[in-house]
């Protein structure tokens, strides 16, 4: 029963870093998982060097150039490999930007700009004809109880 008790506890345990995103991330991003055996290697060489110097470990850290620099390599690698795991970088795409902001603008240059819409209209329809009706039939006088009207 303590058998099965446990490989119950194993498999909860699987299922619950299978859905975790941080343990996803771990796995599938290649450059945080450098980071990070980056950073043990950095903080286990200036841990060396400070275990066998001769001098007490705080004389070692403040005084040796080369354990600053193995620990200030630990505290790059450590902090790119945070910024990787927080959230991932988005790929930008500045030309769907600019071409969203020159829609945009085209947009509003055509609501708010009636000579600018002709003008588009007239690129698209070609150019509007003026139209001028004239008669081929002259009407005649309007008549009232026989007599002309303007007074004749």
């Amino acid at each position: 029963m303590g058998k099965e008790n446990i490989s119950a506890k194993a498999g909860q345990a699987y299922s619950a870093a299978r859905e975790n995103q941080y343990v996803r991330r771990l796995i599938e991003d290649e450059e945080l998982r450098a980071s990070l055996i980056a950073a043990a290697l950095a903080g286990r060489k200036a841990l060396n060097r400070i275990q066998s110097s001769r001098s007490s470990a705080v004389e070692s850290v403040t005084s040796d150039r080369r354990v600053k620099k193995e620990l200030q390599n630990a505290a790059d690698s450590l902090r790119d490999a945070a910024d990787r795991i927080r959230a991932p970088k988005k790929k930008r795409h500045p030309i769907r930007n600019l071409l969203a902001i020159g829609l945009l603008t085209g947009g509003l240059v055509l609501v708010f700009s009636e000579s600018a819409r002709k003008s588009l209209l007239d690129a698209i329809f070609g150019a509007e004809e003026e139209f001028v009706y004239t008669s081929t039939t002259s009407p005649e006088p309007a008549q009232t109880n026989g007599t002309p009207v303007g007074g004749e």
